[in-house]
């Protein structure tokens, strides 16, 4: 039999029966190949997920994860036998810090440091205890490291969100006293090691005195004896459980807490502290409850004087010590402010200041030949009473080229150019304009909100909203009535119940979210009818910055104090001063152009735009009066320079509340056309640039040329019910800028009416109907 014969048998005896073919199941042609090839697919799906599930089993994922955790056990061991307590090192630590001015002369030098070590005997033992109750009830059973916050706190530092937190007194004391206050993974993990070695090695009371002894309490006091002294004039044996409380409590935030230099929201959270300590000490057994029931706050003690911090030089130290503090946390150097305070405090930093040497003498000048030497205490007590603060800004850098914050450092800690726990009054109303134009809002009659749209000047009318009233009818300076006038009328005159009804066309909330592009501090502001009047917070400093962004055309500038820091262990950079536009140029420069008339023809024009060394430069601004007399401004600028200059009621007896200023300087109002004004012009007409003009891309406001004769005249009304004061001069026709010839006649803008070319009396109009006072109304606001 051939080859072929034998294929075919064996072919013949192993050949199997072909499977039936269903009509489901084709077996031939296209529709078997489709089929074939779905099949293989399935197959394959089927196949890859099961590889899949192979991979990834529990036991797996458990395995993984247990691996991981033994890894990480392994790595600490490691750590925790090669990493040993160090020697101590805090002392050697401390340097000097030199300020400078901006053309590098030196402003001063700091870096003494004040600390005396005690035994822990020598505290007595409920004080021992209120820092155990402030910063770790756990302290003495734990062991020295508050794992779950560390694990925050690493996790925190590897992915940059900031502070800590959690951290035990031990890991406390091991971070001041061992390590440094750098925000590492590295220096993390060592303050974990090293903390649980010393709480195995050292008894507890050895931890506790080494923390209390090492703790930066500020006023450049370095442990409890020195703090003892700083704030309570006793030596650490003899102070008080109330006394102890509160310097544990300063341990948080030392510049905050310091009642001395504390903000009236820093001094509620610093008695809220004191208050959180006692309880815990009653919670744990250590205070009777009766006892602490009868405890009072016991306010601390003035800091001493340092001779070196004389006049202006403490406000600009301590003022660019925040700002240099700030930015470490900023930049994730600092964990959080009071690790900030402890690393500027270690010194070794060289800080120039913004500040120039020449303009920061003139502004000085400039207040006590305008100000203090018309202050007489002895024959006037409300004299003793007025606080003045300024701060001036270049709009092209951001640079705060000059700061006042007060007669002496060491007779008033509050710096008055940063403070701000007083209203800024009128000065806000051009933030309502800003947003009327850059929202291109309309008046509850559609027409579109202008320097020349007309409103009712009527004092105490109530202010409506689509038809309803607000329950909010401001009265005019001296309850004076204007009658029908322009937008630019009602700046340069400062017409409360003009800028309260445009506040309701614009809607509050966008009113205050254009405040906020500005500069101005909006957090926990209503957006209410009553912020027109400027009835909210700002300082001097933060007043100069919006008023800069509106000079520097839109673009927002944030004030800047610090130039340039040097440290030879850390590198810190800040943010330009200058950003982005927040508004547009149009708006800002319609602004400015309508700042202009304030001073030409407004509140302003006594002290500013006739101002004998006035030279030539073309200005803009806004005065303020705030309620009651307690605060009065007036923040300018020319096209090079702005400065916003502030005074304050403040009573010079404990606990310092505002007060009127009423007959101070014998003046019947301080009003801000009057002192402030004064002092700004005083100032500005010696260091800015002469002969300056604004470069403005708007066609409305008093600083653009008139191109028509007049088409609406008006005949003189009736003679007014008040007589206007000097920050209220009698309406007249919008100002012709300072810096044009003097036209011929008196034209106006065609699209607009106006008043006669001669000056006439505010017209009489009735009150509207009345209605609610709102409660926050300031009344003679200005």
């Amino acid at each position: 039999m051939g080859r072929a014969e034998e294929r075919r048998a064996r072919q013949r005896g192993g050949r199997r029966a072909a499977p039936q073919s269903s009509p489901a199941t084709p077996v031939a042609g296209v529709g078997g190949r489709a089929a074939a090839r779905r099949a293989a697919k399935g197959g394959r799906a089927k196949g890859g997920k099961g590889r899949i599930r192979r991979l990834f089993t529990w036991k797996k994922i458990l395995g993984t994860v247990f691996g991981l955790c033994l890894l990480g056990i392994g790595a600490f061991i490691v750590l925790y036998m090669m990493i040993g307590i160090p020697e101590g090192n805090a002392d050697a630590k401390v340097q000097s810090n030199i300020y400078q001015y901006s053309n590098g002369s030196l402003l001063a030098r700091t870096g003494t440091l004040n600390r005396e070590i005690v035994d822990l005997a020598q505290v007595p033992k409920p004080v021992q205890r209120t820092f155990v109750a402030a910063e770790n009830k756990t302290f003495y059973q734990d062991s020295g490291v508050d794992f779950r916050g560390t694990a925050r706190g690493l996790f925190n530092t590897f992915t940059g969100k900031g502070a800590q937190g959690g951290s035990t007194i031990t890991q406390q004391y091991v971070k001041n006293y061992y390590l440094t206050q750098e925000q590492t993974v590295t220096r993390k993990l060592k303050e974990l090691v090293i903390s649980l070695k010393l709480d195995r090695e050292k008894p507890k009371d050895y931890i506790l005195a080494g923390y209390i002894n090492t703790s930066y309490y500020g006023r450049g006091a370095y442990g409890i004896q020195a703090a003892a002294q700083a704030y309570y004039r006793v030596d650490a044996q003899d102070l008080s459980v109330e006394q102890g409380a509160y310097l544990a409590a300063l341990l948080q935030a030392p510049n905050q807490y310091d009642w001395a230099i504390a903000s009236d929201e820093g001094k509620r959270l610093v008695q809220a502290r004191w208050n959180y300590v006692l309880d815990n000490m009653v919670e744990e057994g250590w205070l009777n409850k009766g006892e602490r029931d009868a405890m009072k706050f016991p306010v601390p003690e003035p800091p001493r004087n340092d001779p070196s911090m004389e006049g202006q030089t403490g406000y600009l130290v301590k003022s660019a010590d925040a700002a240099l503090e700030r930015q470490l946390v900023a930049q994730g150097t600092a964990e959080d402010l009071k690790t900030a305070q402890a690393m500027v405090d270690q010194g070794g930093w060289t800080i120039t200041l913004n500040i120039d040497k020449k303009k920061q003498t003139a502004l000085e000048r400039a207040v006590t030949t305008q100000l203090n030497s018309k202050l007489d205490p002895k024959r006037r007590s409300v004299d003793a009473d007025v606080q003045a603060g300024a701060a001036s800004v270049n709009p092209k850098t951001g640079a705060v080229v000059a700061m006042y914050g007060g007669k002496n450092y060491l007779d008033h800690y509050l710096n008055n150019a940063t403070r701000t726990d007083y209203q800024p009054a009128s000065t806000f109303k051009p933030v309502i304009l800003a947003a009327a134009l850059e929202e291109k809002a309309e008046t509850q009659d559609g027409k579109p909100i202008t320097a020349n749209t007309i409103y009712d000047g009527t004092s105490k009318r109530q202010v409506v909203d689509d038809g309803t009233k607000v329950g909010f009818a401001p009265e005019n300076e001296d309850d004076q009535n204007y009658g029908k006038i322009t937008v630019q009328r009602a700046m340069n005159d400062s017409v409360n119940s003009v800028f309260a009804q445009m506040g309701v066309d614009v809607g509050m909330s966008e009113v205050m979210k254009v405040g906020g592009r500005l500069g101005l501090d909006t957090k926990g502001l209503q957006a209410v009818p009553a912020q027109t009047l400027g009835t909210m917070g700002a300082s001097p400093l933060e007043m100069a910055g919006i008023y800069a962004t509106l000079d520097n055309h839109g673009r927002k500038v944030t004030p800047a104090l610090i130039k340039s820091v040097e440290h030879n262990t850390r590198k810190v950079t800040f943010p330009d001063p200058v950003g982005e536009q927040v508004i547009s140029r149009k708006a800002a420069d319609t602004v400015t152009s309508v700042l202009t008339g304030v001073v030409d023809d407004g509140t302003a024009k006594k002290s500013v735009q006739d101002n004998a060394k006035r030279d030539g430069q073309q200005v803009a601004g806004k005065t303020g009066t705030s309620d009651d007399n307690k605060s009065a401004w007036f923040t300018g600028y020319t096209p090079d320079l702005v400065t916003s200059v502030g005074l304050f009621g403040e009573d010079d007896k404990p606990p310092h509340a505002q007060v009127p200023m009423y007959k101070a300087g014998g003046e019947p109002r301080v009003n801000g056309g009057g002192f402030p004004a004064q002092i700004w012009a005083a100032y500005m007409f010696g260091v800015a640039a002469p002969d300056t003009k604004f470069d403005l891309e708007t066609d409305q406001g008093a600083a653009v040329r008139p191109t028509a004769t007049p088409t609406i005249t008006r005949s003189p009304s009736a003679t007014p019910s008040r007589t206007p004061t000097s920050e209220s001069p009698t309406p007249t026709n919008s100002p012709t800028p300072s810096n044009s010839p003097t036209p011929t006649s008196s034209p106006t803008p065609t699209n607009s009416p106006s008043p006669d070319p001669v000056p006439t009396p505010p017209e009489t109009t009735p009150p509207a109907e009345g209605g609610p006072v709102d409660p926050f109304d300031p009344g003679d606001d200005q």
